[in-house]
């Protein structure tokens, strides 16, 4: 690891994601587990972290969009990888020809990859999904025999084969609410009737981070785990890392580029919605919302510096936000901890998400290529940490 000072760094423990791992297969014991990496892993890094997923165990990786899952065959990855995120024209031959195994939601995709598979002279890996209440992707209930009858027709011509049956739940943040019950039977019907039409699926899976965590009935074949994986709660409903025996991945830091002494009535900012209540001093953090720091967090986000929670003086700015000190001082280039597991008492990324009113999916995920990642207890040689 590069030890000198940067404007801005994500360390990113791949250690923890590990140990991470390793629990959750724990949580859900007898079933596969699926290491989703969308997204660039949440902003951790989409390579990196498929790879120490598998280390760990992972027997799957998963992606949203085509070109994520081609993007880690082109790194090297060998292993079972789905991605789910199709629009028409889309890489159907390329993925086919990868091994990757595509979804299909509706008979327009099926005739997509149908295509794809004349033109790459071999069979197409696919997983159908079900709409079972969510409201986004998938097929609908009442289209779901019109699927399958399509499906296993291209199945017995050759064309491809059914290996897995999947959906998403709705509310699984929630543990309780009613459309949880509601959407597994959705699922175990839209199952039993492929399984009487011929198909035989690999893996049938429908649980996400929350239910791999608190509804064991949903485990089925394969869980999905996204955000869990990354050491960070689904919902404040499920528990808190430490609740769940996870551990947070990334710590998010900048380092100071102006510390200065100022006068009290002085104006902090864009707008001047801070204005210092008497002398000084001030703290620069070379980072703002191009790096992916939520302008929500003007006024209200928090960051440890000299070993103190500070709040975020004024507006975020594209490239850098200010803190007050008061009494306290600081050097140019001492660390500012933005989030991070918190075991040094810094701020985590659910403290992030309670200050801008959002949630600690999108405070990771947001954290753009501008700053660089610094990956530690990389795997070296066999399974070391």
């Amino acid at each position: 690891m590069n030890e000198t000072p940067m404007r801005a760094r994500a360390l990113v423990d791949l250690a923890a994601l590990r140990a991470n791992v390793r629990t959750l297969k724990a949580r859900a014991a007898g079933a596969q587990l699926m290491a989703v990496v969308k997204a660039n892993a949440y902003g951790h890094g989409a390579v990196q972290c498929a790879r120490a997923a598998r280390e760990a165990g992972a027997e799957w990786v998963g992606t949203a969009t085509p070109d994520e899952a081609l993007a880690l065959r082109a790194a090297g990855d060998r292993g079972r990888l789905m991605c789910w995120l199709w629009t028409p024209g889309g890489p159907w031959r390329e993925a086919v020809e990868a091994d990757v195994d595509v979804t299909v939601s509706g008979l327009w995709a099926l005739a997509e990859v149908s295509e794809a598979v004349r033109a790459a002279g071999r069979p197409a890996r696919v997983q159908l999904k079900i709409d079972t209440g969510l409201g986004r992707n998938g097929c609908q209930p009442d289209d779901w025999p019109e699927l399958i009858a399509a499906a296993r027709e291209a199945e017995e011509a050759g064309l491809l084969k059914v290996t897995g049956i999947w959906s998403h739940f709705a509310c699984a943040d929630e543990p309780g609410h009613p459309s949880i019950q509601a959407q597994l039977r959705v699922f175990r019907d839209a199952v039993a009737y492929a399984e009487r039409q011929g198909v035989e699926p690999e893996v049938r899976h429908i649980a996400n981070s929350p239910a791999t965590l608190t509804l064991p009935e949903a485990h089925f074949d394969l869980v999905r785990t996204g955000i869990a994986m990354y050491g960070v709660s689904p919902s404040p409903e499920v528990g808190t890392p430490q609740d769940l025996g996870l551990k947070p991945v990334m710590t998010l830091s900048a380092y100071l580029a102006s510390v200065k002494r100022v006068p009290g009535d002085h104006g902090v900012s864009y707008g001047h919605h801070y204005v210092t209540p008497g002398p000084t001093t001030l703290a620069l953090v070379p980072v703002g919302y191009a790096d992916g720091i939520p302008r929500a967090g003007s006024g209200t986000g928090p960051v440890l510096v000299g070993g103190k929670w500070r709040t975020v003086a004024g507006r975020v700015a594209m490239d850098q936000f200010v803190v007050d000190l008061g009494g306290d001082t600081a050097q140019v280039g001492e660390e500012a901890v933005l989030f991070g597991p918190g075991d040094r008492g810094e701020p985590t990324a659910e403290d992030w998400a309670r200050a801008t009113g959002t949630i600690a999916y999108e405070v990771v995920t947001r954290i753009s290529n501008r700053v660089p990642r610094v990956y530690v207890g990389e795997n070296v040689d066999g399974y070391t940490e």
